[in-house]
């Protein structure tokens, strides 16, 4: 990478033109190549390894509303010397969206928000990340001023309810039985392990007190964010990771709230999150109370949510291996198939693929219009094989996603290309005016 002083008084340092022919010739890398496993191709691909059924709409669709969940970040300098700092915007969306309204948009290639009267905006929550080189003035550290701004974004309120609520209701499983007790795998300040968040403990501001150091702990600190956090290399390693957290935060927030005012409503209320239904990283231990919450509703309730994925391993072989379904096949995967076919590996037998990240299983859904979606649904526990039974409401969720199919971008459906059109923010011209903004607050 080319490098002059703000003097102007070296010329830039570039690259050799020619260096690339080194590595192509060096034997060791054609034999590391030789010994590699690849993706597989088509022509390659078996799909008598995975369960296929055949698709067939529900006669009478028990969905009247569509909830879609989508987020976006940007990262702006707000100080462009050395060093650089950085902060980074958050904007996730939720949007509802009546089944009835949308009949028929489908076969509208392109769709403009602004368009559709009847498209409810339920709220637009912006999160401001201090990223690099930047702390609060009551911090000491870029630890505890990401852990701070994580806090207070959770104390908001939405709907009238503040947001860390439903994450206690959340972690201590409050739904149900509540657990007197949650593990702290870390302490922020003194790492000491294994640290007893108890219930009954907890302060009026959602804090703990660590029972090794005394430091004060909140409880968001249970997405385990500042254990990759550094404070010379900045906390740009968390951004994706508390981003499709904060999304399926909201989607409990919601579900909270539905259970507060009519449970009822489960039963005809359609969620839909860009992204598979997994928590990855740091937040990778979120995955299990979302699983328990999933298990009580379908006991008690009922859930009907799809995660739809648009890019990726898993959406690139659907796109291979297209030509090979029928319209209106649905292909389960198992482990042997993703490891033989997607993801270059060896399946375990002992160990489902995503066991410690997902609460779903992915399933790839030929619709009898030949769209192809990537498509992850909860699923009760972890399994290497899944069949069709273990899917709760598959027939009423393939029903609704053929029907809101959408041909504004590859494997997308009405919602999320809509909530992801209204909360996305473009590199242009979005960051410049982000940095622009950010600049002036920092030095008026």
């Amino acid at each position: 990478m080319g490098y002059t002083s703000k003097h102007g008084r070296r010329p830039s340092e570039y690259a050799s033109k020619s260096a690339h022919s080194h590595i192509i010739n060096d034997q060791s890398l054609q034999e590391f190549l030789k010994q590699c496993n690849l993706p597989k191709l088509a022509s390659e691909v078996t799909l008598d390894d995975c369960d296929r059924l055949i698709y067939q709409p529900v006669a009478k669709n028990p969905i009247r509303n569509v909830v879609a969940i989508d987020g976006g970040y940007t990262e702006v300098a707000v100080q462009t010397g050395f060093p650089s700092s950085t902060v980074c915007f958050f904007q996730i969306g939720a949007l509802i969206f009546s089944i009835d309204d949308l009949d028929g948009l489908g076969k509208q290639p392109f769709i403009d928000p602004d368009d559709m009267a009847k498209l409810k905006q339920i709220q637009r929550l912006k999160l401001t990340l201090p990223v690099r080189n930047i702390q609060f003035k009551s911090e000491s550290t870029l630890v505890d001023s990401v852990r701070r701004t994580i806090h207070n974004f959770f104390c908001q309120k939405i709907d009238n309810e503040e947001l860390i609520a439903t994450l206690r209701w959340f972690i201590f499983q409050e739904y149900d039985v509540s657990l007197p007790t949650k593990n702290l795998a870390s302490c922020p300040v003194c790492r000491n392990k294994g640290i007893p968040l108890h219930l009954e403990k907890m302060t009026n501001d959602y804090t703990f007190s660590c029972n090794n150091c005394g430091t004060e702990i909140f409880l968001t600190d249970v997405f385990r964010l500042h254990e990759a956090i550094d404070e010379e290399l900045g906390a740009g390693g968390i951004l994706g990771y508390l981003m499709t957290t904060l999304e399926q935060i909201i989607l409990v927030h919601f579900i909270r709230l539905i259970l507060k005012i009519k449970p009822a409503l489960l039963e005809e209320i359609l969620f839909v999150k860009d992204g598979p239904l997994a928590f990855f990283g740091q937040t990778a231990n979120m995955h299990s109370p979302m699983r328990s919450l999933v298990n009580f509703l379908f006991k008690h309730h009922n859930l009907y949510l799809a995660g739809l994925e648009k890019s990726g391993a898993f959406v690139e072989h659907a796109d291979e291996i297209s030509e090979k379904l029928e319209k209106g096949t649905v292909l389960i995967l198992n482990n042997d198939y993703i490891y033989k076919y997607i993801l270059p590996g060896k399946a375990d037998p002992t160990k489902p693929y995503g066991s410690t990240t997902y609460y779903s299983n992915k399933l790839i859904f030929k619709t009898l219009a030949g769209g192809m979606y990537i498509v992850s649904l909860p699923t009760s526990r972890d399994m290497t094989n899944p069949k069709e039974a273990d899917f709760r409401n598959l027939s009423a969720i393939l029903t609704n996603i053929e029907k809101l199919k959408c041909d504004m971008y590859d494997s997308s459906l009405i919602p999320i290309a809509l909530a992801n059109k209204l909360v996305s923010l473009a590199d242009h011209p979005s960051s410049r005016i982000l940095q622009k903004f950010a600049k002036g607050a920092i030095h008026s």
